[in-house]
């Protein structure tokens, strides 16, 4: 049976139960659609998963932050990832896996910053694409995430993000929009937060005439868990599946302390809503009633089942998966590696294996899994800082500073892991053990987590005060950040070498040591801007974030990001698309030749240096000829080559027209006539090579 007979078989009641959630009864998945014995249409089983499968109770490979796979700016490496995911969400037993989030990072205080991939449309759809044809290759539906505007969770509930349509379409838009258009997404998961206005939920515009009809999304939308707020309203705005379609108190699981739940009355947690779903007996009564026209309904339907058909779904079919593989602790090694950013490197990397080594800092005995929320994994293996480096050299470790905190919302109260010598910890002991060794490694982070927002840039604790002691007696010191984003760096110049590592994962200390000492380069490039401060960005005031009286003000508009700093000439402490080599790689030629269909770009790379090294080659356009102000330079392109020692090759980067397009509210996409630019480089602001064309 397909989507279409479904339809004609089910009666309404059985409709109904089709698009809401209900409980688990085996207690694993995060959301349940119970189908249809009666007709053959299996359940539905939903699952948290953008850093790795989280079905409760179960272990699953903890792979780095989305940001980190993002900072690897390969979107090959992407799909490997995805197939992964793909794979161990179908050795659950589930079907539908709740990522990849694609939301911009808007301002650097946002708490799942560590969950999204970057500050640019271009690179998020890139890496985006890539997940979800890998997740969808395994038979396990994708569901990008969270539609749209999701930028922040300081009052994610209700907040309204007023943001022009201009900057709608070239900014927040088109990761959605290719992952809809590319990578034939099956489902997409609404915000909490309101447009303009108006609960994503209840978007006819967003949901209706831009996703499905404009964008021909045939798939599911879902609500993210209780961001539904209506029934009617919701129905016939293009809204499909509510979820998870129950009371909280049936969905918290019963051994879970509630008093430890955030509070609700803080803008945490959604209260319990008032009936057991909008499209439960609300939404029966509504199409009984004539309030919602049977079509209407029949149109869900068909989406659902659309998607149950998609992944092999009516009845019982076998789907291959593995877990926690050999290969898949490799990939989430090579993720960490590839997505390292070096900031800075006085010389004093790669380590030599003769080092004897200080490890510095309050976590640095636990590896940095990720950040607190529905993205929390529990692995089956993880490799800390000082493990990592324990099997590769003579260490020493100390504290140095009482142990960082780390939010967890599945495991709450129990943050420090294990932290009752942290009251000894004393920057005295930091410094004396690296004084008395060869090279120091300082390993220190921050605590992000869905829910809340990020207060401030600057690392917690004393951190900065551990930092700046330990740099000022150790021979060689080694900052590697472990952070959900830019922090501030009041040491920079006092450290000799700065890694930045995001979130790296299960493989945390098996991937910093071999990047340490030289078995891997550094692939990492930013994915986003690191300011000198919070005031360097667009969000810096209060009305730009987190808003006044509910509103969050997007007047910046299309000027997120490098856009901002370029547009503002904001010197960054650390541009997008920065990231050092171990390598020398060398601009031998860059060719730009203009065709029927957009612009073809050649660089000629040549290695100088006596290691294999890894570069990105950044391909930007100026939009010089549109009427309408534009930033002074777009990513359009990228490439990221590995090459031997000694090796050339060329790297190519082709454009379409469409990537000089501006968007107008009267006529659309449209690519002005005349001159525009290209520039070619390692950085926004590190550029090789810059080219006017005719587009």
């Amino acid at each position: 049976m397909g989507a279409d007979d479904g339809v004609d078989e089910l009666t309404l009641q059985e409709k109904i139960e089709l698009v809401h959630g209900a409980v688990d009864p085996d207690g694993a998945a995060t959301g349940y659609v119970p189908g249809n014995d009666r007709v053959g249409v299996s359940p539905l089983k939903l699952v948290d998963g953008p850093l790795g499968v989280r079905a409760v109770g179960e272990q699953a490979t903890a792979f780095p932050s989305s940001i980190s796979l993002a900072a690897s700016w390969d979107s090959n490496l992407a799909r490997e990832f995805g197939v992964a995911l793909g794979r161990e969400t179908a050795a659950h037993g589930q079907d539908v896996l709740l990522g990849p989030g694609v939301n911009v990072i808007r301002t650097p205080h946002g708490g799942r910053n560590f969950e999204y991939y970057s500050e640019d449309p271009h690179l998020n759809a890139r890496i985006a694409v890539g997940t979800i044809d890998g997740i969808q290759s395994a038979g396990v539906a994708a569901t990008v995430k969270h539609y749209v505007a999701n930028n922040q969770e300081t009052n994610r509930y209700d907040v309204s993000a007023d943001v022009d349509e201009r900057a709608l379409r070239e900014i927040y838009l088109p990761a959605f929009r290719a992952a809809v258009e590319e990578a034939g997404v099956h489902s997409v998961m609404t915000a909490y937060n309101r447009v303009n206005g108006t609960h994503v939920s209840e978007h006819e515009r967003l949901l209706t005439n831009v996703l499905k009809n404009e964008w021909g999304f045939d798939g599911v939308v879902l609500s993210d868990w209780w961001a539904t707020y209506s029934t009617v309203e919701a129905a016939e705005a293009g809204l499909d599946l509510e979820m998870p379609g129950v009371e909280l108190a049936e969905f918290v699981p019963e051994d879970l302390d509630e008093a430890d739940l955030p509070d609700p009355g803080e803008g945490e947690l959604p209260p319990p809503p008032e009936v057991p779903a909008y499209f439960g007996e609300p939404l029966l009564e509504a199409v009984e009633s004539g309030a919602v026209d049977g079509s209407v309904i029949d149109e869900k339907i068909t989406r659902v089942l659309s998607v149950v058909d998609e992944i092999g779904r009516f009845g019982d079919g076998d789907r291959d998966g593995e877990l926690d593989t050999a290969e898949h602790r490799k990939l989430a090694r090579e993720i960490a590696i590839a997505g390292t950013v070096m900031l800075k490197n006085d010389d004093v990397l790669p380590f030599s294996a003769s080092d004897s080594i200080a490890v510095v800092g309050p976590n640095a005995d636990a590896a940095k899994l990720g950040g607190g929320g529905s993205s929390e994994v529990t692995p089956v293996t993880e490799t800390s800082p000082l493990e990592g480096l324990e099997a590769r050299a003579d260490v020493t470790f100390e504290r140095g500073v009482e142990r960082i905190s780390e939010s967890s919302f599945f495991d709450p109260g129990d943050d420090t892991d294990g932290a009752d010598d942290t009251d000894d910890a004393r920057i005295d002991d930091a410094t004396s053990v690296a004084a008395d060794a060869d090279c120091a490694v300082i390993v220190v982070q921050d605590d992000a987590t869905e829910f809340t927002d990020r207060d401030h840039l600057a690392l917690p604790g004393e951190q900065n005060e551990l930092i700046s002691a330990v740099a000022d007696v150790a021979e060689n010191s080694v900052v590697a950040l472990r952070t959900s984003g830019p922090v501030e760096m009041p040491w920079l110049e006092s450290v000799d070498a700065v890694l930045e590592t995001w979130y790296p994962g299960q493989a945390d200390g098996e991937a910093l040591a071999n990047v340490l000492f030289g078995d891997a380069d550094p692939g990492g490039r930013l994915p986003v801007t690191f300011g000198r401060s919070a005031a360097d960005y667009p969000t810096a005031s209060e009305e730009a974030f987190p808003g006044v009286d509910g509103v969050a003000a997007y007047d910046e508009g299309v000027f997120v990001g490098y856009r901002y700093f370029d547009e503002r000439d904001v010197e960054a402490l650390f541009p997008f698309g920065h990231g050092l080599s171990y390598a020398t790689v060398e601009y031998d030629d860059v060719a730009v030749e203009e065709t029927d269909d957009g612009v073809e770009v050649a660089v000629d790379l040549h290695n100088a240096s006596d290691r294999a090294g890894t570069e990105v080659v950044q391909v930007y356009v100026e939009k010089s000829a549109a009427p309408v102000p534009t930033p002074e330079r777009e990513l359009a392109g990228f490439e990221s080559v590995t090459l031997e020692a000694g090796e050339s090759t060329t790297a190519t980067v082709s454009l379409e027209a469409d990537d000089f397009a501006y968007y107008d509210e009267d006529d659309g996409w449209t690519v002005a006539e005349g001159t525009n630019a290209v520039a070619v480089g390692r950085s926004s602001r590190d550029l090789e090579y810059r080219t006017d064309v005719e587009v």
